[in-house]
């Protein structure tokens, strides 16, 4: 099949190429985004493929569907930038990668509670000073604290395990419980008794109505005072607004992110040379307790390899008639 691949970084196109070895399909690749102005690259294409902040709404779904492209094939596991409604109608199939590496995602996760709680970004910028005074520096142990995972899917899982493996006490929620994690000792618990009980909160549920804005300033509210804030899932999950109200007033101690709500115009390029108008972002960039990664959670050999390989995969199942079982519709759509 002819694939038009949108948002493709130097990385993208090693890790897919790799896997296209065969030549089985023919990769077309552009550094561009997909929006309503560069969906006419996709022309000639029978597949179009995405990333996450590639825009495919009705508008651009339409003109996709103008130009004979008849897959949307999304090199990630969220969703939440297709209008899978638009899609169906149109007659598009729409599939996506629902797991390539969740260790790569858990274990940021826990690089960035690590680092933070340690203050090793500050720490290597002050001895390469010549700095080497621990005051500011002073963090605590993890054993014996209580850590809440909002999640507990293929990433939240591997997170618990690598918790409990540092001696945390594990609350989480999820709308369907593990027995396996159960089985390790783990609290299935409401929303608000989580907030209320956990010393670091760490988000991995997927963005959907209900999950949007789920930390907000009520749930920042029941917090312990100078919570541990971690979200390496989905940047609309946290209401930016009302947790820098929360860094203010030291309701929440320290935060991490990977993932920011309004990231569109700002992760996967270097923008060093550019003013940020975006005065939320930058707002949090003036915290000393705050630490920010670009998006990079997924960012393994192991993780682009199995992104590479699913997406290709979803487009063989495709070219051949039959389904992978990624394919996603309104009705399919999790969560």
């Amino acid at each position: 099949m002819r694939v038009a691949v949108f948002s493709a970084k130097s990385y993208d196109r090693a890790s897919l190429e790799e896997v296209n070895a065969d030549a089985r399909h023919d990769l077309r690749f552009f550094d561009a985004p997909l929006d309503a102005s560069t969906a006419g690259l996709a022309e000639g294409a029978d597949a179009a493929c995405v990333f996450v902040h590639d825009r495919v709404d009705a508008d651009v779904l339409e003109r996709l569907a103008g130009l004979g492209v008849r897959l949307v094939a999304i090199r990630a596991a969220g969703f939440n930038n297709v209008d899978l409604t638009a899609a169906g109608t149109l007659g598009l199939t729409v599939a996506r990668v629902p797991a390539y590496s969740p260790h790569a995602v858990a274990e940021h996760a826990v690089a960035l509670m690590l680092a933070l709680n340690r203050k090793i970004h500050r720490a290597y910028n002050r001895v390469r000073e010549g700095n080497f005074a621990l005051d500011g520096l002073l963090g605590f142990d993890f054993a014996g604290k209580t850590a809440g995972v909002v999640g507990t899917g293929k990433i939240g899982a591997v997170l618990v395990r690598i918790l409990a493996g540092f001696g945390c006490r594990i609350l989480a929620h999820d709308p369907y419980p593990s027995p396996e994690l159960e089985a390790l000792g783990v609290e299935y618990v409401a929303p608000d008794d989580l907030f209320a009980r956990a010393d670091v909160i760490s988000l991995h549920a997927p963005l959907t109505p209900q999950t949007r804005h789920l930390i907000d300033e009520r749930a920042l509210g029941r917090m312990k005072q100078g919570v541990m804030l971690v979200n390496t899932s989905r940047g609309a999950l946290i209401d930016t607004r009302a947790v820098i109200d929360a860094l203010k007033s030291g309701r929440i101690g320290a935060l991490a992110l990977d993932v920011y709500e309004e990231e569109d115009d700002l992760f996967f390029r270097d923008l060093s040379e550019q003013i940020i108008q975006d005065d939320v972002f930058t707002r949090l960039l003036t915290f000393p307790n705050v630490l920010i990664t670009g998006h990079q959670a997924y960012f393994t050999r192991e993780a682009l390899r199995g992104i590479a390989e699913t997406t290709l995969a979803n487009i063989d199942a495709f070219e051949q008639g039959q389904r992978s079982g990624n394919e996603l519709t309104p009705e399919r759509a999790p969560g």
